[in-house]
């Protein structure tokens, strides 16, 4: 069985992350010793998928399954996904892990990430591994004063306790949702927590379109 730090290094050489950790006496159920959150942080993951991936049949979350069920079996540990059915219960499982803290967009927020990153499955071992706990802390969030992420959407949709997904999706459909589609939620690009993980473009386009394609938008329709 690897040590901590071993299955860290591995998970990072694969172009994830390791974010958060929970032990069997957490309070969390998950069936095992121990719980690591993996997901990615910053473009590293996305690059990999995008020079991997087959474009014609190949999604984001089958890729993810295919890479990350073989590792966790190399490291001793089975995998288990967010869009698994059911679904596990991630962020509870990041909540009781302190791997972030809720954001006014409703996105986990990390001091080190900021919004630029995603839990991409859990990695459960049947024997207790001390990996390197968070260190404590408080939400960025609660030291941002302007909260620049609640004025830089052209149609308010985020109030800060709610998202107005409609307003959103239509403003996207629309000819003026260009700096959107280009640049990603301009919401979330006005935060200014942690700039240098923040996705590239190919990144950018491929979440925005897979978001539009799921209300039933044609980016290619749009004018």
């Amino acid at each position: 069985m690897p040590d901590a730090s071993q299955i860290e290094t591995s998970i990072r050489a694969a172009a994830f992350e390791p974010l958060g950790w929970l032990g069997a006496g957490s309070g969390a159920a998950f069936g095992g010793a121990t719980l690591l959150l993996v997901g990615n942080a910053g473009p590293a993951m996305f690059d990999r998928f995008a020079a991997e991936r087959d474009p014609a049949c190949e999604t984001m979350d089958g890729w993810t399954r295919d890479v990350l069920t073989p590792l966790a079996g190399q490291l001793g540990a089975r995998a288990v996904f967010p869009f698994d059915v059911p679904h596990p219960p991630f962020l509870s499982w990041a909540k009781a892990a302190n791997a972030g803290f809720t954001s006014p967009l409703g996105l986990n927020i990390r001091a080190d990430f900021g919004l630029w990153h995603a839990f991409r499955a859990a990695f459960i071992f049947d024997d207790h591994i001390a990996f390197t706990a968070p260190a404590p802390g408080s939400s960025p969030c609660e030291t941002c004063l302007d909260k620049p992420c609640l004025t830089a959407c052209p149609v308010k949709a985020f109030s800060g306790t709610a998202y107005d997904v409609q307003a959103c999706a239509g403003h996207l459909a629309s000819p003026e949702g260009k700096p959107c589609r280009d640049s990603t939620c301009l919401a979330r690009l006005a935060c200014p927590v942690a700039p240098g993980y923040r996705y590239g473009p190919g990144q950018v386009r491929f979440h925005m379109v897979a978001f539009m394609q799921a209300r039933g938008v044609d980016p290619a329709s749009i004018g």
